[in-house]
C-alpha cells in the first residue's frame, strides 16, 4: 500500500470519522472502500455512455430483435 496525503473539508473528515467509528473500521479502510465504489460507479457509467453512443451511431433496426420473440417464455402458457 501507498500512503497519500489529501486535503479534505473539515466537515467531511468529521463525517467520515463518525461513520468509520459506527462501522468499527478505520478512516483509511472506509476511504479505500468509498474510492473503490466510486471507481466502480464511474466504470459502469462509462460503459453505459459507450453503449448509448453505439446505439446513437447505429440505432437498432425495427425488426432487429424480432427473431427472439418466439424464444420468450412468460410462464403463463
Amino acid at each position: 500500500m501507498k500512503t497519500v496525503q489529501m486535503t479534505l473539508d473539515e466537515d467531511l473528515v468529521k463525517a467520515v470519522d463518525r461513520v468509520s467509528r459506527q462501522l468499527r473500521t478505520s478512516r483509511s479502510a472506509f476511504t479505500r472502500k468509498a474510492l473503490r465504489e466510486a471507481l466502480a460507479r464511474y466504470s459502469f457509467m462509462e460503459l453505459e455512455r459507450k453503449h448509448r453512443q453505439g446505439y446513437e451511431r447505429r440505432p437498432a433496426a425495427v425488426d432487429e430483435f424480432s427473431v427472439w420473440e418466439t424464444e420468450q417464455a412468460w410462464g403463463d402458457e
